[in-house]
């Protein structure tokens, strides 16, 4: 133990000059975030089959085996494995081999004598090494956690990623559902404001009616067509996004057939912010392992303040000729602890810490900042979906009472009482109000997602340890 005292001593004299610099940046306390009491409803893994759609199914799965994005994020976590595994490996012993073969002029006035020195002779060796870093403060041991972390936060992200691909798919999805809605409603108008002006054609060839009454058909009819067009390049431009999402080409987009998607299907969701918000989403989840990540680095770097003590060993042949090497007597071992202590390194290691403690900081505030997101996007689904039933409710008042104008006017018209032309303006708007209550569906349904998302989907954490 005497010949050990005075790398103890050096020892306790370096853990006492390593420098506190605590972060200073706190993780948010959940019971400040307004969260309720009770907790959410159960989320399926495949939350969007709910909407009935095999097509939806399809594109879903397409999209989350070949996104671009998705490969990213499977990427990195095989690059965090494989730092974990490093990590390991420098937590045992290793051993390597070194052999070399060189003519070298050994000198005349140095430790060779004549007849060697003096001389160009073939020099030869032949070693085996052994190192072992023993890690008696674990500081390496720190370095295995913070990998591991790192590991668990990229697994993390590619849940992540698949939810936020899922989520965009069938927004996505919706919005073509949206388009094709529109687009029959357009089309239907199209046919309704044809026969109209075929008949008020039909009219002024037997003078009951005027040009100007074929004027105003033919207007409600260019409009109609109009809202047909505008309603078909939004579905193109959304089936593209499909094709987009799912890594694949324009021929995707081309094969993409008509939707079987029911806007008003619901899901099952809650009422007000639940309690275990936090607990469900793996973005925050991989938040939090990334402040363990950081944490160990901040270990990591503190112990570096202590000595490294290292078993070291070696085995081999050297001789000056190659037909001496084999000979026993060129053999060679040694073996023994060695010790590495900071002294003086004018401040890396000061300045290391500090910033291994503001990684910490850094992380922390980026995990503060996706909870406040959290719960923010979740409020604003919930309160848009709310919002969003009444203004449902007030649209089909307006297309009601508009229809019953059109209804009443069209009497008008046909007794002789009104022209045509007066029934311009509210047809127009009846056909906005009717898009529009088109529109209130799809971003409900949009709304709802938006809140699935918001909730975490699927995600259970459980699950994600086990795998």
């Amino acid at each position: 133990m005497t010949r050990f005292a005075p790398i103890l001593v050096a020892a306790l004299l370096a853990g006492c000059a390593v420098p506190h610099s605590p972060p200073v940046v706190a993780p948010v306390a959940p019971a400040a975030l307004g969260l309720g009491t009770a907790a959410a409803p159960l989320i399926a893994d495949d939350w969007w089959r709910g909407f009935g759609d095999p097509q939806l199914d399809r594109i879903v799965t397409d999209a989350t085996a070949g996104n671009p994005t998705l490969d990213a994020a499977l990427a990195r976590v095989r690059q965090a494995e494989a730092v974990l595994a490093s990590r390991r490996a420098d937590d045992g012993p290793n051993v390597t081999l070194d052999g070399s073969v060189q003519p070298q002029r050994l000198s005349g006035r140095y430790i060779i004598p004549p007849p060697y020195g003096g001389t160009v002779r073939t020099i030869g060796q032949v070693q085996g090494n052994l190192s072992w870093n023993l890690d008696l403060f674990g500081r390496q041991r720190a370095a295995i956690e913070g990998a591991r972390a790192s590991a668990r936060a990229a697994a993390l992200d590619v849940a992540a990623a698949r939810l936020a691909i899922a989520g965009s798919v069938v927004q996505t999805y919706i919005d073509l559902a949206r388009a094709e809605a529109q687009a029959r409603l357009a089309q239907q108008t199209v046919t309704t404001r044809e026969q109209s002006l075929r008949l008020v054609q039909t009219r002024i060839r037997n003078r009951l009616a005027s040009n100007l009454q074929a004027e105003a058909a033919g207007t409600l009819l260019a409009q109609a067509r109009e809202a047909a067009v505008r309603a078909e390049g939004a579905r193109a431009i959304a089936a593209n996004a499909l094709a987009a999402l799912a890594g694949k080409g324009h021929d995707y987009a081309l094969g993409i057939a008509p939707t079987t998607l029911n806007l008003d299907t619901a899901l099952t969701l809650p009422k007000t912010l639940p309690a275990d918000l936090l607990a469900r989403r793996p973005d925050i989840a991989a938040a939090q392992a990334r402040i363990e990540a950081a944490a160990a680095g901040r270990q990591v770097a503190r112990r570096a303040f202590y000595p490294n003590i290292n078993l070291a060993a070696f085995v081999g042949l050297q001789a000056i000729g190659l037909g001496n090497l084999v000979d026993l007597d060129s053999s060679a071992v040694g073996a023994g602890p060695a010790i590495h202590l900071p002294l003086f390194d004018n401040g890396r290691l000061k300045a290391d810490l500090a910033g291994a403690t503001a990684a910490v900081d850094i992380a922390t505030a980026d995990y503060n900042d996706r909870v406040i997101g959290a719960v923010r996007d979740a409020a604003d689904a919930l309160a848009l979906i709310d919002n969003l039933t009444a203004q449902r409710q007030r649209a089909a008042e307006v297309v009601r009472g508009l229809s019953e104008t059109n209804r009443l006017n069209a009497i008008r018209v046909s007794s002789g009482l009104d022209s045509k032309l007066d029934l311009v303006d509210n047809d127009i708007r009846l056909l906005d109000a009717r898009l529009a209550t088109t529109n209130l569906a799809a971003d409900a349904a949009r709304q709802r997602v938006a809140l699935v998302l918001a909730l975490g989907g699927g995600f259970s954490p459980a699950q994600e340890t086990a795998r």
